[in-house]
């Protein structure tokens, strides 16, 4: 069993940053991608970045994209979520996951298989 613990959420004025991390349990880290996805109130689940296994590639979501940067650590077993220039449409619930469905299109939620149990971010005006 793969648990993946996030944090770094909480509440922050718009142009401000936060970083968000996620650690996974297990020795496996380094074999799989890594996502993260938001949910806001009333919306769905929607994709905001995914990281390859060694880290040398990342894949933005239109609407993060020149604000967000993923990495991974994966002597630690975390990957970062660096959000910055914040804006209030990024508030919202943010999840780590494991992507273990190759075949699936990395944007898809069914490609993850393992999931952290969510960090709010809001961002006041």
């Amino acid at each position: 069993q793969v648990q993946l613990v996030e944090s770094g959420g909480g509440l922050v004025q718009a142009g401000c940053s936060l970083r968000l991390s996620c650690a996974a349990s297990g020795r496996t880290f380094s074999r799989y991608a890594m996502g993260w996805f938001r949910q806001a109130p009333g919306k769905e689940r929607e994709f905001v970045a995914a990281i390859s296994s060694s880290g040398g590639n990342t894949y933005y979501a239109d609407s993060v994209k020149g604000r967000f940067t993923l990495s991974r650590d994966n002597a630690k077993n975390t990957v970062y979520l660096q959000m910055n220039s914040l804006e209030q449409e990024d508030t919202a619930v943010y999840y780590c996951a494991r992507r273990a469905y190759t075949y699936i299109n990395y944007v898809d939620p069914t490609s993850y298989d393992y999931w952290g149990q969510g960090n709010q971010v809001t961002v006041s005006s």
